[in-house]
């Protein structure tokens, strides 16, 4: 077996230190406050599933969804194909029952969806964290339903907080402003709210400072993100990457931070604190330091194939077949904790070793 780094994992999660990662997936299931996880080939838990519930998105921001191939006469999905969302629900609690313990509804851009708020008020009483990853542009008008229906916690995108540069990133004729507007929105209704910037060298590299100053001293955290190769028109090369160790000292120039020791699989970005208390920011590091070791995502596209990887290929299971063809949920479970216990994916370490030129699916299709 090809190395993965692993993380520590405390005695809350059913292990202890003499357990190797044979140990564990001997096991087949990981132990943690809430319930059990399946692991895959690599002792990775399911514990998060990603829902894109569209393919369409009014931003087209060039490592996304660049306007020359998601143009004018684009085909999007047609809505029979997408799946309603009973099926998203049905989904979802068969995934819950297997071990996730956070749902995020993606895209495209998901406020797109039509009464997305009936959506989370049928995933709500699935008691697990609920999220969504959004634009921002449709939050000032939708927020306090969101809020109701049951969502706790929100990711807006922002790229840069200079009208201009944002304007030429998400490719779109939208105000910054009427952003920032959605996140003072989704504050006062009492949201948890992250941002997240993907940085490009050459393209916004100098927003970096400008955001963080922004927010610091408010409840939002800032995540950086280096520039991946997802999907296969961004016109990704490592040399537009701004590596993460650098993000982090453009910001301690202006203020000093302090490493935040994270739990194992309790998320992918890298966090620090301002020294004063006034607040955190993150970065994530897919292409200078991979963390495929701590990936525990699922993720599903809006017509319901699932992906194991944000770098995959092919998808693993088709999930609007099986519900469309009278698949029980008993026999929907048996194929998740078969296909997770299966799944090898490390793009990310292999793209370390060179291995870059096979095809993969959009972002778009499957969100972030």
């Amino acid at each position: 077996m090809a190395h993965v780094r692993l993380p520590i994992v405390g005695p809350e999660w059913g292990r202890d230190s003499s357990d190797s990662p044979a140990d564990l997936r001997s096991r087949g299931t990981l132990q943690f406050d809430g319930g059990a996880s399946v692991l895959d080939a690599y002792a990775r838990p399911l514990l998060d599933l990603r829902i894109s519930v569209t393919d369409r998105c009014n931003f087209r921001c060039g490592y996304c969804m660049p306007k020359s191939v998601f143009g004018p006469g684009f085909e999007f999905l047609p809505r029979a194909s997408i799946l309603s969302f009973e099926e998203i629900a049905r989904v979802a609690k068969v995934f819950v029952g297997q071990g996730v313990r956070k749902l995020r509804l993606t895209g495209g851009e998901p406020l797109l969806r039509r009464d997305l708020p009936s959506l989370i008020e049928m995933l709500a009483p699935l008691g697990v964290d609920l999220a969504l990853t959004t634009n921002g542009s449709l939050l000032v008008e939708q927020a306090a339903r969101l809020r109701a229906a049951g969502l706790g916690r929100i990711t807006v995108s922002l790229d840069a907080l200079e009208d201009a540069v944002f304007r030429r990133m998400s490719d779109a004729e939208f105000p910054v402003a009427r952003v920032l507007d959605g996140i003072s929105a989704a504050l006062a209704h009492g949201f948890g709210v992250k941002v997240n910037c993907v940085v490009q060298r050459g393209v916004n590299e100098d927003q970096i400072a400008p955001l963080a100053r922004y927010f610091k001293g408010s409840p939002v955290a800032v995540r950086f993100i280096e520039f991946m190769d997802v999907g296969n028109h961004n016109a990704w090369n490592r040399e537009r990457v701004v590596p993460a160790d650098q993000i982090v000292q453009r910001i301690a120039r202006e203020s000093a931070l302090e490493r935040v020791t994270e739990e194992a699989f309790a998320g992918v970005a890298k966090r620090w604190q301002y020294a004063d208390g006034s607040g955190e920011i993150g970065v994530i590091s897919s292409v200078t330091q991979p963390f495929c070791g701590d990936c525990s995502r699922a993720r599903l596209s809006a017509e319901g194939k699932l992906y194991t990887c944000l770098f995959a290929t092919d998808a693993r299971f088709d999930f609007r077949q099986a519900l469309r063809g009278g698949t029980s949920d008993e026999q929907l479970a048996a194929a998740v904790r078969a296909l997770w216990s299966g799944r090898a994916d490390r793009y990310s370490e292999l793209r370390q070793e060179g291995a870059t030129s096979r095809p993969k699916i959009e972002m778009s299709y499957i969100g972030g």
